[in-house]
């Protein structure tokens, strides 16, 4: 295999549940050892065209179907516009295109279906695409091995948070507030676990879009108008799921509106519903944490919750016995970490070096993951 550090440079690239963008981090490596450290020589986050972050929003919660050829268009469309973003991306960055190894590139979810007797996931983002409008060679496809393997496919950023924010000196957790909320466990010592705890910004930010026009809650503003339905939060916490142990992963096509409407009266106001989501995703990540490493001394954030000061200190206060921060205190950008993860992903990768956690996905082995596109 060829030697993957030859460059310094990896671009990573995905778009999450929340569909609110794609993340592109442009990732230097300080010299060839197998744990160099990562640094984000440059993020930035590309909107989506309206029309086709709507339309991926309406699938993601399910209220559309595809044709075949549907899918295939949708394919390319997505992977040009990650291949626009890269583009973009690498001539704000200033690197030479010549410097860049290699995109990882994690594509947008569509379905997401790890358990039952046909597993699969499903990423669109056509990488032939992206190789073939960058002129860079493409590491995408993580997920599926994984899943092929028994595991969950997901979640897979867990093997780069131990490789950055591990410490000996105290029992740590990564929280990554995305669309969905999953935890990486650290013990200063003993095996990294992992695993998806339900929704996170994804519902809130549906609903808010619903009833205020705004694709997120800034600030927390919409929720702080409300007030907690505790009888809703019981019906939403009786969802089967939640009691399900570890290893287990989720996604928008599993939390979506119909989901959550399926537990109205019909009579709530806007905001009671806004508050007692965001008491749920509180709610569900602070009784995971309990119940799989009670003695966590610090929580380190990251993803777009990190900017919703309300869900911050909600968190704060549902886990006392320890320290909520975000992941910029450690010289991680909360931002684009999960894409700095794909970087690192494509990199391990090129090195043949397996990139999921057995213990996290529940996969029957390490496994080298993804499929490599020449440029």
């Amino acid at each position: 295999m060829s030697n993957p550090t030859r460059n310094q440079y990896y671009l990573g690239l995905i778009s999450g549940t929340s569909a609110d963008g794609i993340d592109a981090a442009l990732v230097r490596f300080d010299g060839n050892a197998t744990h160099a450290r990562p640094e984000l020589a440059f993020g930035r986050t590309y909107p989506w065209d309206p029309a086709l972050r709507a339309r991926l929003v309406e699938l993601g919660q399910r209220t559309a179907m595809l044709t075949l050829d549907e899918v295939g268009e949708l394919d390319v469309r997505i992977g040009r516009a990650f291949a626009q973003a890269a583009k973009a991306a690498i001539e704000a960055s200033g690197v030479a295109t010549a410097d860049i190894a290699a995109i990882g590139s994690h594509g947008q979810t569509l379905r997401h279906r790890a358990q039952g007797e046909i597993p699969f996931t499903l990423q669109l983002g056509d990488p032939s695409t992206i190789a073939e409008r960058c002129g860079l060679r493409v590491v995408a496809d993580f997920r599926r091995r994984d899943v092929a393997a028994g595991g969950h496919g997901a979640p897979l950023v867990p093997a780069f948070h131990a490789a950055t924010l591990h410490s000996d000196a105290e029992d740590r957790a990564a929280l990554n507030l995305g669309g969905i909320a999953n935890f990486t466990l650290l013990p200063a010592n003993g095996a990294v676990r992992g695993f998806d705890t339900g929704p996170a910004n994804g519902l809130m930010d549906a609903w808010c879009l619903r009833h205020s026009g705004q694709a997120y809650d800034m600030g927390g503003g919409f929720a702080a108008q409300g007030r907690i339905d505790e009888a809703l939060l019981a019906r939403l916490l009786d969802e089967p799921w939640f009691a399900l142990p570890p290893p287990k992963s989720t996604g928008r096509d599993q939390f979506h509106l119909a989901w959550m409407e399926s537990k109205l009266r019909g009579d709530e106001a806007p905001a009671d519903v806004q508050a007692t989501l965001l008491a749920l995703s509180v709610r569900t990540i602070a009784d995971a944490l309990r119940a799989a490493q009670p003695h966590t001394q610090r929580v380190i954030a990251c993803g777009g919750g990190v900017h919703n000061p309300l869900l911050m200190a909600a968190l704060a206060a549902a886990m006392p016995g320890s320290v909520v921060e975000s992941s910029a205190m450690h010289g991680l950008d909360p931002d684009f970490v999960e894409a700095m993860a794909f970087a690192w992903l494509a990199r391990e990768t090129r090195a043949g070096r397996p990139g999921n956690l057995p213990a996290v996905t529940g996969a029957a082995g390490p496994r080298v993951l993804g499929a490599i596109y020449p440029s």
